[in-house]
């Protein structure tokens, strides 16, 4: 059975830190590329983050470049985001996501989400 399970979510200052895991299980998440999305209330689910499945290669939202940092553990089967100098507007469910694309077929998982919320 698949599972992803994103943790490491809270209340956090402007300016503060937090580190997002997501846990996976049941597929093999070195095939697999994986995500950090993110919603907050009233938008669309937006990219925050992806990289390959090795890990050689990452991508950011321009909102975000340079505050976070995704990263990797295949030994784990974990993925992480480090965020950095968050902003009020960094407020959202955060979702990971694996994905992987064969010439047939397209497979897509995700976490049930975790809450990050940046206030004073």
């Amino acid at each position: 059975q698949v599972q992803l399970v994103e943790s490491g979510g809270g209340l956090v200052q402007p300016g503060g830190s937090l580190r997002l895991s997501c846990a996976t299980t049941g597929f093999t998440f070195s095939t697999y590329a994986m995500s950090w999305y993110r919603q907050a209330p009233g938008k669309e689910r937006e990219l925050v983050a992806a990289i390959t499945s090795a890990g050689s290669s990452t991508n950011y939202a321009v909102s975000v470049k340079g505050r976070f940092t995704i990263s990797r553990d295949n030994a784990k089967n974990t993925v992480y985001l480090q965020m950095s100098s968050l902003k009020p507007e960094d407020t959202a469910v955060y979702y990971c996501k694996a994905s992987m694309a064969t010439v047939l077929h397209q497979f897509n998982y995700w976490g049930q989400g975790t809450q990050v919320t940046v206030s004073s």
